[in-house]
């Protein structure tokens, strides 16, 4: 039986040859959106992710937890002053973020290694810096989007206050001025705190750790302080109960609200710094915020290399 055998490549006919298609890339001829668009859609994406916002369900519960956590008692606050027609609230605007700091704390723990941990992990912060985006452009969306998350976090509540204060119609100046103090206290607090998270959960790319180091900055140095200052109180050395003051997170915010926002002290016998302390703590809160951003910036010149 005989077989067919192939015709060589030579005697193939014309209509048989392989062909070569030009499928090569095309020019994009649409908008070129830039630096700023990128930075933004970064800023976005992160904002939405301290929130859970566009991941998984498991993703949602903590953070949005905490967000509850941090309104509940504002409501019910809200509830009995309308109930009992009280003259005032039971807490001022300003000391309700110091009075739930360790709710805070836990988010900030929670969502600075979310934020920047990650992307060290999984070696995706160079793919970032290959597109027109740069280190600042990095440092700035991401300290912006977790200082965002803070400020939502910590000035929720007082918008309830505020509203419930209206409801139950105490004086609207009196409020509005407690609301505002509120509001400045809050912003800052939010800037320092993502700030220091950011900074601590850059370092290590396990998540775990990132949140560990954060709780003992944060908490450990505030129960710190904190024993000091009562110490001194016992030992009558109240004039140094604000400057002990100077070396927690917490506390630095309680001291600049006390001495220039109106609001009492939480220190041992009130004993909150004056004016001239109280500009040393501005002094170092601003300080710490400049510092968190430029050692920001330091370390992603070198994870971009």
């Amino acid at each position: 039986m005989a077989v067919e055998q192939p015709l060589p490549a030579s005697a193939a006919t014309p209509g048989d040859q392989t062909r070569i298609h030009n499928i090569g890339y095309r020019n994009y001829d649409g908008p070129r959106l830039g630096r700023s668009y990128a930075t933004r859609s970064l800023y976005s994406q992160s904002l939405r992710g301290a929130y859970g916002l566009g991941r998984s369900v498991k993703s949602k519960v903590l953070p949005m937890l905490l967000f509850v956590v941090m309104c509940v008692p504002a409501a019910i606050m809200v509830a009995v002053a309308v109930a009992t027609k009280a003259r005032e609230l039971p807490v001022d605007y300003t000391r309700y973020a110091i009075i739930m700091q360790a709710v805070i704390s836990l988010y900030v723990a929670s969502q600075a290694p979310q934020s920047v941990s990650r992307d060290l992990r999984f070696k995706t912060v160079p793919l970032y810096f290959s597109r027109p985006i740069e280190t600042a452009d990095y440092v700035r969306a991401k300290y912006a989007a977790l200082a965002s998350a803070l400020f939502v976090l910590t000035a929720a509540p007082l918008v309830v206050l505020y509203v419930g204060a209206l409801l139950a119609k105490l004086d609207f100046a009196d409020q509005t001025k407690g609301f505002a103090q509120g509001l400045v206290s809050v912003a800052l607090l939010s800037l320092l705190f993502a700030g220091i998270g950011l900074v601590i959960a850059s370092v290590t790319p396990r998540r775990g750790f990132g949140i560990a180091a954060v709780i003992a900055v944060l908490t450990i140095s505030y129960g710190a302080v904190s024993t000091l200052q009562a110490i001194a109180d016992a030992q009558n050395s109240t004039g140094a109960i604000p400057w002990i003051g100077l070396f927690s997170p917490v506390t630095l915010i309680d001291g600049v609200q006390s001495a220039f926002l109106g609001a009492s002290s939480a220190f041992p016998g009130a004993a909150g710094p004056g004016s001239g302390e109280g500009v040393v703590y501005v002094l170092v809160v601003l300080g710490l915020i400049a510092a968190s951003y430029g050692l920001l910036m330091r370390r992603y010149k070198k994870v971009g290399l």
